[in-house]
């Protein structure tokens, strides 16, 4: 009993980490665009990625707790393993000020102590093709929607003295910065309770994989307070060095990013909201010119996204491996 509590203490210690270190995607727009000063914009994010709980299901959780480890191989100590390299990726993305993904973190994490413990076959390659692939599409859509609504708005709008659209799109971009924090909410959340859940159907808690409500209700509240608590370093690279954003372009940046999210949440598949929302900025910056955009900050974005999965699988297969030789299995 103490075990499945501290794991899932673990575990929401995570989702706290997550949220924290994932606050800049909800919010480095509507502060960079001054439409809300920083306290502001949290607590509209955290309420946000709140009410998610009770609107996208757990599709992304059964997929991350079931769907991408065989769940009969797993351990207490493959659990914390892989917790631990996600944790620690986390931090030292976060003190660098680089916006990785927690998500690719937490499943590159748990992949690795898997293997460390079982070798390749305990990796289900169906669940890891949908992830892979949606590491290349969720920037994607989220560049071509933002930069498509950007184009959109200035032709629609080119008449419209630039102080009055200015004024509608404040307004708007609380809008838009809602509706990201949704959809920020849902899929983020999703992957501690998938964790959590697998905590539960290892000590025989739950006798089929599933998701119980209060798990629900702990993973949304989690990263809920991590939002809070603002990764004030990471927002500052989101919301200034990759390009300068009006609030018609965090508007379209926040929208883009959503529908990209929406579209992988639906589907099942742990996606990276920081890949939506950077790929969305960088579409948005590239309707003005491309200079717009701060391409060397960019490319190191991408290189941390490109370390993000074999670093903590790394991390997480040595924390496996030190607790096995020490005997704590």
């Amino acid at each position: 009993m103490l075990i499945v509590a501290g794991l899932i203490g673990v575990a929401l210690v995570f989702d706290y980490i997550n949220g924290f270190h994932d606050a800049a995607n909800s919010i480095a727009t509507v502060v960079s665009t001054r439409v809300l000063s920083p306290g502001k914009a949290v607590i509209w994010a955290a309420f946000f990625n709140f009410v998610a709980a009770f609107t996208f299901g757990t599709a992304v959780a059964k997929t991350v707790g079931s769907g991408m480890i065989d769940i009969h191989i797993v351990t207490f100590s493959v659990i914390f393993g892989g917790l631990a390299g996600a944790i620690i990726w986390d931090l030292i993305t976060w003190y660098f000020g680089l916006p990785t993904s927690s998500s690719h973190a937490l499943v590159g994490g748990y992949a690795g102590a898997a293997v460390a413990k079982a070798g390749v076959g305990a990796v289900i390659t169906s669940g890891w093709t949908k992830t892979i692939i949606f590491i290349f599409l969720s920037p994607l859509i989220g560049l071509t929607t933002g930069l498509a609504l950007m184009v959109a708005i200035h032709w629609l709008l080119r008449w419209t003295p630039p102080s009055r659209v200015d004024r509608w799109f404040r307004r708007l971009q609380l809008i838009s910065a809602a509706f990201f924090s949704l959809n920020h909410g849902a899929n983020d959340a999703q992957k501690t309770m998938g964790i959590i859940a697998g905590v539960l159907y290892t000590a025989h808690y739950i006798e089929t994989f599933s998701i119980p409500f209060w798990v629900v209700l702990i993973a949304h509240t989690a990263i809920s307070l991590g939002t809070l608590a603002g990764g004030w370093r990471i927002i500052h690279t989101m919301g200034s060095k990759i390009t300068k954003l009006q609030p018609v372009g965090g508007f379209a940046a926040e929208t883009g990013a959503a529908i990209a999210l929406l579209i992988a949440t639906r589907t099942g598949v742990p996606v990276s909201t920081t890949h939506a929302i950077t790929g969305a900025i960088v579409g948005v910056g590239a309707t003005r010119r491309l200079s717009a955009v701060r391409w060397g900050v960019a490319g190191q974005i991408v290189w941390a996204w490109i370390l993000t999965i074999p670093a903590a699988f790394t991390i997480a297969a040595a924390a496996y491996t030190f607790l096995r030789l020490s005997g704590a299995q």
